[in-house]
């Protein structure tokens, strides 16, 4: 039988609609799953259980009287930090932040509390989200719930190492580079950056998005239902769209016929590891063997435009540190201080071709893409590194080298999900990266639900070490 805290978002709401469990019920076993695990994962921040269980009971209530709120009431959430919500500090991971309560919540935090879910806690973050580990100044370090030796990967550390771990079905986290997908191949989870815009957030920037993170497609198809909802706050939102996000599984007919490009070299940073490499061709030989028409493709990102926006991003966190008090800019991340120093030498000209090589990406993307339906590539070049460590190289100036197959999507605007595929000799999960056209969030979400059909049984979620 699953343990409570293991449930999916729909089973949830199926048993509480039977009333064969309640919401408090899960949330108690919820908090207690999190008591053993926390200690060794490090992946929350606010941890309030009163507060967790007064809008337990409240959901308890409403479906008592048969008038849930929303299609996730009484479903526990965590939110990653950076995602506001009304009175907490939003400290972005960083002991420089000075903590000032939130006089709102963002777009995603709003429409989850109007649906009804359970904020059980907040979700830790490095440093201003600018690396792709559980490393920060201001949280302690998280860790990967398959090992924890290793990071759960960035900058949605917390959640990704939530999910895995069973803090409850739903978790929101943001990404700016792969901040979603990272954490998701490295820790065995599901994610889906969707289409810029899709997902509301504030403040919006140019490749942010928020997205859902889940151990299932269809708890991931349940929160998009909720997240896509209109929030006027987002300059960048795109238009309401009465998408069926329910249609998410659509069989693995969905497979037949379909052109799938394999991506299976980035063409920048670090070279793909043999394990990696052999379970993503696992899984273009199954996608094939569904009826999917599988082709490789050639690289189309450069090592120039990867650094490009590496340089790009530099300066702005140089500019931005510039602002802190001395004492403030030395609570910063050593890493980070030094690989914003490092652009410190930049002139207008080379921030101009810095700044150039994003659009450069786009129109790569774009086209590289757009004779196929889906593009397939490892999520990364390899899987989880050691959790001390900032980033695979443990080198400020380059620090980029393993977002290459992540990044062009999110400055293309496209959909792309991480799913698992596989496992490394050692037990640790290995990322599949399903991408789609602007705009085809759905036909993603479908693509990736057929895969969850189709790949080899899945291992046991980590549980807590004894003791």
């Amino acid at each position: 039988m699953v343990e409570l805290h293991a449930l999916s978002a729909a089973q949830l709401c199926a048993a509480y609609r039977s009333g064969d469990v309640s919401p408090v019920e899960v949330t108690h076993a919820v908090l207690a799953h999190i008591d053993r695990w926390e200690p060794r994962l490090q992946a929350s921040y606010l941890l309030r259980p009163e507060l967790a269980l007064a809008q337990a009971r409240d959901s308890e209530a409403r479906w008592r009287q048969g008038e849930p709120c929303g299609p996730l009431d009484g479903v526990p959430l965590t939110l990653k930090e950076n995602i506001a919500t009304r009175g907490d500090p939003v400290p972005l991971g960083t002991a420089a932040m000075t903590l000032v309560p939130a006089q709102q919540d963002a777009p995603p935090a709003a429409r989850l509390r109007e649906a009804g879910a359970v904020l059980v806690c907040k979700t830790t973050m490095p440093d201003y989200g600018m690396l792709s580990s559980g490393l920060s100044s201001f949280h302690a370090l998280s860790r990967n719930p398959w090992d924890l030796r290793k990071t759960p990967g960035g900058s949605s550390a917390g959640a990704g190492a939530a999910a895995a771990a069973g803090y409850g079905p739903l978790h929101v986290g943001t990404d700016i580079g792969g901040s979603l997908r990272l954490p998701a191949g490295w820790c065995g989870i599901f994610s889906l950056k969707p289409s810029l815009g899709r997902i509301p957030i504030d403040p919006p920037y140019t490749g942010r998005a928020a997205g859902p993170m889940t151990r299932t497609v269809a708890d991931a198809a349940l929160m998009m239902r909720v997240l896509s909802q209109p929030d006027a706050r987002d300059s960048m939102s795109l238009p309401a769209q009465d998408i069926a996000w329910e249609r998410f599984d659509a069989g693995v007919d969905k497979l037949r016929g379909l052109k799938i490009g394999l991506l299976a070299n980035a063409g920048c940073g670090l070279p793909v590891e043999p394990e990696v490499r052999a379970a993503v061709d696992a899984a273009a030989r199954l996608l094939e063997a569904a009826g999917a028409v599988v082709e490789p493709m050639a690289p189309f990102m450069t090592q120039t435009m990867l650094d490009g926006m590496d340089h790009f991003w530099r300066m702005r966190s140089f500019a931005e540190l510039s602002l802190l008090p001395p004492a403030d800019r030395a609570k910063v991340l050593p890493y980070i201080r030094a690989w914003a120093d490092s652009a410190a030498g930049l002139d207008g000209p080379a921030v101009y071709q810095a700044v150039s090589q994003f659009h450069a990406v786009r129109v790569a993307s774009v086209k590289a893409c757009a004779a196929f339906d889906y593009v397939i590539s490892p999520t990364s070049p390899m899987p989880a590194f050691d959790a001390e460590l900032p980033s695979p190289t443990n080198d400020p100036l380059r620090p980029l080298e393993h977002i290459g197959f992540t990044v062009p999507f999110n400055m293309s605007e496209q959909p792309a999900a991480s799913i698992n595929c596989g496992y490394t000799a050692a037990g640790l999960p290995i990322g599949l990266q399903i991408a789609g056209k602007r705009f085809d969030d759905l036909g993603v979400l479908q693509v990736a639900r057929a895969f969850e059909l189709i790949r080899a049984p899945q291992r046991p979620w980590p549980e807590p070490p004894a003791g």
